[in-house]
């Protein structure tokens, strides 16, 4: 009895070990969604007081919180957009090409992950203010970009270093263009790479707070409302988007997965004898 039970313990503490882990980084979130349904006994108190429901029913009983939500979101999506398209045609340029300081061009990609997030942000509030450009929406963009560019490159680049190009040359071999190749055949391989570039650009830009407080002037997003409610008691509302945008999220992920496993039980699909034949079995 005892070695089958030590015998069991061996073959599953790897899981066991995994299941910690994934729990002990999924605590903080749990916290945040039992307090969003948290009546608290005061603005200043975070324990749980009393169930309620108050908090989802009215998640804009702030306003001020809410435009800085929309306002992230806006920023985010801008910024999303244009580092998944630059550091996408970035990715494909080092990965599917040689050329001429290809090498020191992948040590600069690194340099905006490796920089301190205090060093950047001062060193774009000094080119603003040296430029005459006014801090804002758009000076926020351009920070955001500018560190989202770099994650992209490095998720799309892994995504296309693990594709077959036998599957390209073989649509080549058979009178496929290059577009066509790149439609049908590339740009699907490499799909599942950029849309988690993208949201990976996408979380960095909504919760960034150290280079945007640098560069926003008078513009004022999610995080730097929540640092600024902190002194004064943050709203249970906050908690409620947070548990909304980890619900979202999770949706994104769960549907990708699904549609993958879809994807590969299609094509595990044995082929019918009629459908080999070109006719439909009688």
């Amino acid at each position: 009895m005892t070695t089958r039970i030590a015998r069991w313990l061996a073959d599953r503490w790897v899981t066991g070990a995994a299941l910690l882990v994934l729990g002990y980084l999924l605590l903080p979130v749990a916290v945040v969604a039992a307090l969003s349904f948290n009546r608290p006994s005061s603005r200043l108190s975070y324990d749980f007081n009393e169930f309620t429901l108050d908090n989802w029913r009215n998640p804009c009983a702030t306003s001020d919180m809410c435009d800085a939500v929309v306002r992230s979101v806006q920023i985010g999506f801008v910024a999303t957009v244009v580092a998944t398209v630059l550091g996408t045609l970035m990715a494909f340029a080092l990965a599917r090409h040689r050329f001429r300081g290809r090498s020191g061009i992948n040590v600069l990609i690194f340099l905006p992950m490796a920089t301190p997030e205090l060093v950047m942000g001062t060193s774009l509030l000094a080119l603003f203010v040296s430029a005459g450009v006014p801090q804002g929406f758009w000076t926020i963009v351009v920070a955001h970009v500018m560190f989202c560019v770099s994650f992209v490159v490095v998720t799309v680049k892994a995504r296309l270093a693990g594709m077959d190009t036998r599957l390209e040359e073989a649509a080549m071999d058979l009178y496929a263009s290059e577009w066509q190749t790149f439609r049908r055949i590339t740009l699907p391989l490499a799909l599942p790479g950029i849309v988690a570039a993208a949201l990976l650009a996408f979380s960095l830009s909504f919760d960034d707070f150290i280079v945007t407080n640098f560069n926003a002037g008078t513009t004022v997003t999610f995080p730097m409302y929540v640092w600024g409610a902190a002194q004064r008691g943050i709203p249970p509302q906050v908690n409620v988007i947070g548990t909304a945008m980890f619900v979202v999220a999770l949706l994104l992920v769960l549907a990708s997965t699904l549609r993958g496993r879809r994807g590969r039980r299609a094509g595990l699909r044995p082929v019918r004898a009629g459908d080999a034949s070109g006719r439909h079995p009688s």
